[in-house]
């Protein structure tokens, strides 16, 4: 998997989704909003929307897990 440029606005989405997973309080509205968001950046960067997707979550989960 390439490594990919995520926009501030879409860590900060997956950010908020994954401390939510972690309460076990994850929203309808959370999880639409960063699929929403992953599938646009996917498009408009012209890259796989699952492997935005994937390569997002290991970007805050594995920052999350370091620090």
């Amino acid at each position: 998997m390439a490594s990919i440029e995520f926009p501030d606005h879409l860590i900060a989405l997956e950010r908020s989704a994954w401390a939510e997973i972690q309460r076990g309080e994850l929203t309808v509205e959370t999880a639409r909003d960063v699929h929403e968001a992953v599938t646009a950046f996917a498009a408009e960067a012209g890259i796989a929307r699952l492997e935005v997707e994937m390569g997002l979550k290991q970007a805050v989960r594995h920052a999350a897990a370091a620090g």
